[in-house]
Formats: C-alpha cells, sequence, structure tokens
C-alpha cells in the first residue's frame, strides 16, 4: 500500500512531528486536503507531489563508486540524496500553548497549510498584523511561517526530513531532497546541458604544430593538478582520444543521453540550484512573501545553505576522493602552488561565479611574472651601476663640504649633504636610467592584460555554456519588499482616513476604496530614495574629508616628531632623526589604512542598504562602486600625498612656511621623495596584505569557529546537567550538516575582488617609483590563491552555485584604475640626470639665513647651500 510522505522522518528512520502539536495537526490536515482534494499534483506525472521516489519511480540507491561519503549526506532510509538544508534555532516555553497563527483579527485561523490561497483570504487586519510585528516575531509565529513555506516546498515537490525536537532548545534541521520527476522538469526548463551517449574523437595536429603541441605537454605536464577531465576520455582498446558532447535535457528523448543512474547525471552544484530555485519562488502566505530571502531577513529560518560533499581529508584510497577532497590535495594545499588551477572542478563544485573569481585570479597572477621578473632586473641594474653614478658620488663626497641649512628653527644644527649617502643610492636602486622603460613596458601591461583576461573570459564562457545565458528576472530583496509594503500600508491608512472623514453615501464610499485599489505602487519612486540618497552624499563627503584628516594627521606627527627628536642630545640618535621619523611614520600611516579600510567596507554596505536596492545584482553593483571609491581612496591618499605634494608647500630659508604658527612644513629628504614613497609603498603591500590574509582571513575566521564551538559545548553541559535531561532522547552521530552549520556563512567575491583591484592599482599606477611591486604582488597572489582556495573548501559553507555570464562591473574598475601618467614624470627626472658631472651644485643655492633660524654662527657666517626639494622643480640660481 502506498503512504503519502510528508517528509517527517528522523534521523532514525521513525515518523516525526514538528514538536508543536498545533502545527503537526496543521500538517495532518493539509495532507489529508491534498487526497481528498487533488492538491499539489504533479504536473509532469499527475501524481501527489508529496510520494517518495519508490511510488512513482522505483530509483536505484546510488551506485557504489567507492567515494568516501561521509554521514548525513542522504536521508534515514539511505536513499534520498540531501541537496538543501535549512536551520533554524528553536525554544520551546515549558508549559505554554503556544499560537497557531499570527493573523490577529480576533479569530484562530485552523492551518496556515490550508491557507494556501489567494491574498484576500487573510484580510486586511492579517496583512497589518503581519506588517506590524515583522520585526519581533515570537517563535510561535515563526513556527507558523516555516510550516507555511515547507507546505509550500511539498506542493512543489520537494521531500523534506526533519529532526525530532528532544530538547526545550536547540538548531534544528530540514533536509531537502528533489526527486527525479522534478528536477528532470526543472532541468528541461532551464536547458541544462547533459552528456550524450555519442562521442567525438579528438584528432591530434600534425606538422609544426603537432611537435609543438607535445612540446609543450611534456613541458606543462608537471605544473597540471592530478584532476580527471569529465568532459576528455581515452578509449581503452584504440587510445584515442574522445571528446564528451552535450545537448540541453529533454525528458522525452532520454535514450540519447549517458545515464547511469539518476542520483548522477546532474552534479551536486546543479541539484542544489535547482532547490535554490525552487525556494525563491515559493510563497509564504502567512506572511505575503516570495522566497527563502526574506524569511532569512526576518529570522525564521537562522540559514540555508548546500552541503559540502563530505569531509575534506581523504582516509581511503586516492581513487575513492570525492570531488571536496580533490580540491584540498590538489588546489587549497600549499605543496602544489607551482600547480595550475583545476578551475573546471571549481567551477563544477561552487558554480560559475566563484570559478569565474579564480580564473581571474590565476590569469592575473600568471601575467605578473613578466613585470616581476623585468622590475627585479631594473633592480639588480640599479646595484650595479650605483657606483658609477655621477650624482650618488657627488652627494657623498665629503671633499666638496656641502653644509646644508638646519631642519628646524631654534634647536637643529647644520647637517652635512654626504651624510645622506645612503638615502641617495637607494634612491638610485630604484630611480635609474631602467626606469623610463619599466615605466613604458608597465603601461603597455596593463592593456594587455585586460584584453588577454577579455578573451580567456570568452573561452570560459563557450566551455561552460554561458554564451546563450539569458538575463532572469531577479528575485527581489527584502528589505526593498519590506519597504514597499509599508508604504502601502500607509497608503491604505491614509484612504481610510479620508473616506471615515468624508460623509456621502455608500455609493462614494465604495468608488474610494475601489480608486485606492487600484492606485497602489508597484514599485518605490524617487521620492522613497531620496533620504538615502541624501545621506550617502553627505556622508560620502564626510569621509573624504576623514581620509584627508587622516593623511594630515599623520603628515603633523612627522613634522612634531622632527622638532621634538632634533633635541635629543646624543648624536647618533640625532644622525637618524629622519630616517626614524619617516619610519615610524609610515608605520602609523599603514595601521591608519588598514583600521580605515575596515571602517569604509562597513560604511559602503550600511550606505547601500540606505538606497534601498530592488535586486541583489543592483546591491552589489553600487555596493561595488562605493567600496572601491572609499577603499582606493583610503589606500592612494598617503601615496598621492607623498609623491605630488609633499616637499611643495614647504618654502625656502628666510621664507619658510609654518603650520601651527612654529613649526615649519615637512620637506623631502635630499634625494627627493622617492625613497619615502619606495618605503611606503612596500609597507602597505607587504605589511597591509600580509595582515589582511593571515589575520582577518586566517585567524579571524578559526577564532571565531573556535568561540561557536565552544559556545555549542556550553550549551550541551547546560543542557545535560539541566532539568531538561530527563526530557531529551537519545542523541544522535555528527551528521555533515551538523559540521557544515559551524563553519563560517558564505560573504560573497566583493571582499575577493576589492583587494586585489586596489593591489592592481598600486602595480599599475605606482609601479615607475616602486619596480619591485609585481614581484611582492606576485609573492601575494600565490599565497592568496592557495589562501582563499583553503577558505571556500575548509572554512566557509558551501555557496550557492550562481551561473553568471562575467565578472560584472568589476572589469570596467581596471580600466578606471589604470593610469600612464608615472612616465614623464619619470622621463623629466631622467632629464636632470643626464647632466651629470656638476649637476649637484646647479640644484643648490646659497642662502642667508635669518636669526630665527640659525641655531649658531656657522663659520660660513651663514652663506649656506639650499637643497631644491626632491629635484620636482627647475634648478635655482646661486
Amino acid at each position: 500500500m502506498k503512504r503519502l510522505s510528508t517528509g517527517f522522518e528522523g534521523w532514525n528512520g521513525t515518523a516525526n512531528t514538528m514538536g508543536d502539536p498545533p502545527l503537526a495537526r496543521s500538517e495532518r490536515l493539509f495532507s489529508l486536503a491534498c487526497s481528498l482534494s487533488g492538491l499539489g499534483q504533479d504536473a509532469a506525472n499527475g501524481t501527489p507531489s508529496g510520494l517518495h521516489d519508490e511510488d512513482v519511480d522505483d530509483e536505484p540507491p546510488p551506485p557504489e563508486s567507492g567515494i568516501e561519503l561521509g554521514p548525513g549526506l542522504y536521508f534515514a532510509d539511505g536513499r534520498k540524496k540531501v541537496d538543501y538544508v535549512l536551520c533554524y534555532k528553536y525554544k520551546k516555553r515549558r508549559g505554554s500553548k503556544p499560537r497557531l497563527s499570527i493573523v490577529s483579527n480576533g479569530s484562530i485561523a485552523a492551518s496556515v497549510s490550508g491557507f494556501r490561497g489567494s491574498e484576500a483570504e487573510l484580510g486586511e487586519a492579517g496583512l497589518a498584523a503581519v506588517e506590524g510585528e515583522e520585526s519581533k516575531l515570537t517563535e510561535e509565529e515563526k513556527a507558523v511561517m516555516r510550516a507555511d513555506f515547507e507546505s509550500g516546498l511539498q506542493e512543489a515537490g520537494l521531500h523534506i526530513e526533519r529532526d525530532k525536537q528532544t530538547s526545550l532548545h536547540g538548531v534544528a534541521f530540514i533536509r531537502l531532497h528533489i526527486p527525479w520527476p522534478i528536477l528532470s522538469r526543472e532541468a528541461e526548463l532551464q536547458k541544462i546541458k547533459v552528456a550524450v551517449k555519442k562521442k567525438c574523437e579528438m584528432r591530434e595536429r600534425s606538422g609544426i604544430a603537432g611537435i609543438w603541441d607535445s612540446v609543450m605537454t611534456k613541458i606543462t605536464q608537471p605544473l597540471q593538478p592530478d584532476v580527471s577531465d569529465v568532459d576528455d576520455q581515452q578509449d581503452s582498446k584504440t587510445g584515442v582520444q574522445l571528446k564528451t558532447l552535450k545537448h540541453p535535457f529533454i525528458r522525452e528523448k532520454l535514450q540519447l543521453y549517458d545515464i547511469k543512474s539518476t542520483e548522477t547525471l546532474f552534479c551536486n552544484s546543479t541539484r542544489s540550484r535547482i532547490v535554490a530555485e525552487i525556494m525563491s519562488r515559493t510563497t509564504t502566505q502567512s506572511c505575503q512573501t516570495t522566497g527563502i530571502t526574506s524569511l532569512l531577513a526576518r529570522d525564521v529560518y537562522d540559514s540555508a545553505f548546500p552541503l559540502h560533499d563530505g569531509s575534506f581529508t581523504r582516509r581511503g584510497r586516492k581513487d575513492q576522493r570525492n570531488e571536496r577532497q580533490l580540491l584540498h590535495e590538489e588546489w587549497a594545499n600549499y605543496g602544489v602552488m607551482h600547480k595550475y588551477q583545476p578551475v573546471d572542478l571549481i567551477r563544477k563544485y561552487f558554480g560559475e561565479q566563484i570559478g569565474l573569481y579564480f580564473a581571474w585570479l590565476g590569469v592575473y597572477t600568471q601575467l605578473l611574472i613578466p613585470p616581476s621578473l623585468l622590475g627585479i632586473v631594473v633592480f639588480v641594474y640599479g646595484i650595479l651601476t650605483v657606483d658609477t653614478n655621477v650624482p650618488s658620488q657627488e652627494t657623498c663626497d665629503d671633499h666638496l663640504n656641502i653644509t646644508m641649512c638646519p631642519l628646524c628653527d631654534g634647536v637643529c644644527d647644520y647637517w652635512r649633504l654626504s651624510s645622506v649617502c645612503s638615502l641617495a643610492k637607494a634612491s638610485y636602486l630604484f630611480d635609474n636610467g631602467a626606469t623610463v622603460l619599466f615605466a613604458i613596458f608597465m603601461s603597455l601591461w596593463a592593456a594587455c592584460f585586460l584584453e588577454h583576461w577579455k578573451r580567456r573570459q570568452m573561452c570560459l564562457k563557450h566551455s561552460w555554456d554561458l554564451t546563450s545565458l539569458e538575463d532572469e528576472e531577479e528575485e527581489v530583496r527584502p528589505e526593498y519588499e519590506s519597504a514597499l509594503k509599508e508604504k502601502r500600508q500607509k497608503i491604505r491608512e491614509n484612504n481610510k482616513k479620508k473616506q471615515a472623514a468624508r460623509p456621502g453615501d455608500n455609493t462614494d464610499g465604495e468608488r474610494d476604496q475601489i480608486l485606492s485599489t487600484q492606485i497602489e505602487p508597484e514599485s518605490l519612486d524617487i521620492e522613497d530614495h531620496l533620504s538615502g540618497y541624501l545621506i550617502n552624499v553627505s556622508t560620502l563627503l564626510l569621509l573624504i574629508g576623514v581620509t584627508f584628516s587622516a593623511v594630515f594627521g599623520v603628515a603633523v606627527y612627522r613634522i612634531c616628531m622632527l622638532t621634538v627628536w632634533s633635541m635629543n642630545p646624543d648624536p647618533e640618535a640625532k644622525a637618524s632623526v629622519r630616517m626614524t621619523v619617516t619610519t615610524t611614520g609610515i608605520v602609523l600611516n599603514m595601521l591608519v589604512v588598514l583600521v580605515l579600510e575596515e571602517v569604509y567596507g562597513a560604511f559602503a554596505v550600511w550606505l547601500t542598504e540606505l538606497e534601498l536596492p530592488k535586486t541583489e545584482a543592483e546591491f552589489e553593483e553600487r555596493l561595488i562602486f562605493k567600496s572601491f571609491f572609499l577603499k582606493s581612496m583610503n589606500s592612494f591618499a598617503p601615496i598621492f600625498y607623498v609623491a605630488f605634494f609633499k616637499g611643495r608647500f614647504a618654502g625656502r630659508p628666510g621664507d619658510y612656511v609654518y603650520i601651527f604658527g612654529d613649526y615649519r612644513m615637512e620637506e623631502c629628504a635630499p634625494p627627493g621623495c622617492l625613497i619615502e614613497l619606495c618605503i611606503q609603498l612596500s609597507m602597505i603591500m607587504l605589511g597591509k596584505q600580509l595582515i589582511q590574509n593571515n589575520v582577518f582571513e586566517v585567524v579571524i575566521p578559526k577564532l571565531k569557529k573556535m568561540y561557536r564551538t565552544m559556545q555549542e559545548k556550553k550549551g550541551k553541559q547546560r543542557a545535560a546537567c539541566g532539568a531538561e535531561a530527563q526530557e531529551q532522547g537519545p542523541r544522535r552521530p555528527k551528521q555533515q550538516f551538523d559540521k557544515d552549520f559551524a563553519l563560517e556563512p558564505f560573504e560573497g567575491t566583493c571582499p575577493e575582488y576589492m583587494e586585489m583591484i586596489i593591489q592592481y592599482g598600486f602595480v599599475s599606477l605606482f609601479v615607475a617609483s616602486f619596480p619591485l611591486a609585481p614581484a611582492f604582488a606576485l609573492l601575494n597572489n600565490v599565497i592568496e590563491i592557495r589562501l582563499d582556495a583553503a577558505k571556500f573548501v575548509s572554512e566557509i559553507r558551501r555557496p550557492d552555485a550562481v551561473r553568471c555570464k562575467d565578472i560584472g562591473v568589476r572589469h570596467l574598475l581596471h580600466v578606471g584604475v589604470h593610469s600612464p601618467h608615472a612616465v614623464p614624470v619619470h622621463v623629466q627626472r631622467q632629464w636632470h640626470h643626464a647632466r651629470l658631472h656638476g649637476a649637484l651644485a646647479g640644484l643648490l643655492q646659497h642662502q642667508q639665513l635669518p636669526s630665527r633660524q640659525r641655531a649658531h654662527v656657522h663659520p660660513d657666517q651663514g652663506r649656506l647651500h639650499v637643497q631644491v626639494q626632491g629635484l620636482q622643480g627647475p634648478p635655482l640660481g646661486r
């Protein structure tokens, strides 16, 4: 006898209800209504959607392929695969009778599941109660909304399995499974391509092209990951390479497809994506919302995610690895840093969105190799030729006896130009004759990188079947939906007040009621967004001021510390005061940049939410623009100040520029500001990236995971020692969904892209001042790829497999951030350096110092040489 499955099997295979007796009765009433009235009929086969697979089609159990699978990946019967997991935190009340409905209209709703009708059935009073109580939903109201949503999933054909709620509070998991009839129908509607039985023979090229292919195959063989290509197979008999052909799935032509099992025809990411699509269009009539996203925003569910494919650590043989273990060993491992990424496997496991991110990161890292090598060559060339550089020799020559003006007034002494010999030589290492050619090369490299990625992206779109991907209508964000409901509710209340205040017959009232229902807005207008836009503009202006204030504050710190530390009587400390002030200022600047970057990231999210974007794509696009603007301004402002403004407003002896009355404006070192710019770039690129990689991406997630584990253990101990220990039943072993729930939730790829875009700005904008920047970026990216891989495989929950055509608006940001303006600056500098002998003397002049700026009378009667700051202007006359 066939039985109607409501999906209430517990982990031990016994029938189970939700734990709240009224809700259990509601589900039984709904099942009875389905059997009597024919609700929930499946369009594909005409059978009730709640039936098990054995009622529709006797599906064989999963094939014994030898792949290692962990507990919790299947239902309790061991046949149905868990395609998606919903979880929520529950807390029961002792001796309290739960409410049955959130519709407070003076009556008790019999069952939310039975109210899956039109919106009018709830009534306006019910809608008002729902909208007014969204922010303070009780546990009983959330339970009713969950029951309503899950009954909608059952109507859509999904199978549900729940655990017994044996304790008074805890985390409950709801496992979802999509049966073959629904899976095949959705796959046909989405035109998902499936491998057919016919194979295509891959012929090798002959001649010079064939020889070249064989040579390159042998060279790159050690760099290839040990991952089999599912689309390319080799015939065991003939040894011929065969290419798998694919065609959009059609249910009427199953005989054409290479179907070994209905459970393995579609990969797990495809199955979870289809389930997520079904959930996104399931309506919850009790709160008049559509999709799982709105329920997550109301805390009806705590989280929703697909499961990982078991543990990421391998215990068996190498041929028994699942896809997660393959990724962990062949990708998320520092021992395979020299190998290419298995991009196709990444795309298969995580989806196209994440696959495109790692493909882009791999292309960017690979193309950093030529400029890294060339930058090292430029640096080595500076080391080899520094002793032949005439300006550096004249700076280091003590026989010239060039005495410089004091660095500050009153307390600073005169100093010899030869004391900055090391700075002059260090500056030449980065600013020599080869730097100009390197700057020109980097301008061409940036353009070639963008075009190469476009070509690579088109190849991936073709091989991943993204060329025919259509732009689907996206789900409305819960915040936008709530704002629209609030607006509609205000319009209804205003119309009711007008009707109550207007005397007249019933005919006018009926006409007003009809008109009021017709003019309800379908979307928010500019007036609803105006307040958010004004707050955005004012906040952005405020943050711009904060950034400039931070740069000015660090400059004031250097000015004050230079004066204070110059009073030190220790001659050794006095000799290194300039380098000490510069280094501490750069470290302080780096810390300010790190703190402000986290603050600006939070502000960007907050400002974007105030704008109330309608869809997630629109939200992400606006968030990327704000994050890029704020974070790039924060990272580049100190660099721009040192490169283009520092030392230009210091004045000259006798006419210095002062701030706060007594403090002279800071100046560049005698060799120029280039050495300080190099130190600042190296500190930001190395320090910022190392801190971000090691602290924000590794240490903090691990600390959060440890904290959640400790809290979970404490909760279990309290539950075992408390009064509720008598009510608890047998504990089940830890399942895969328990392990995945303890991981960090996926927060999108926007932070990963933003970090690389800022780095790309450093490489393309300031590489002429710091030729080693590409080498530092290459070193960081090699580590970043494996670090992100380990995070995706073992530290965060499995994200939804999102299909997308390209990396989106981020590609446009690369074009905007690139600028070749550094080339003429260095051309001008090298033109000045072309006048070798006597060039230093032409850049200095004699100046009579006023009494305020003299520490004591110098033997040269105050006639001293004065430097032209940073060699940034034309030489002054003597």
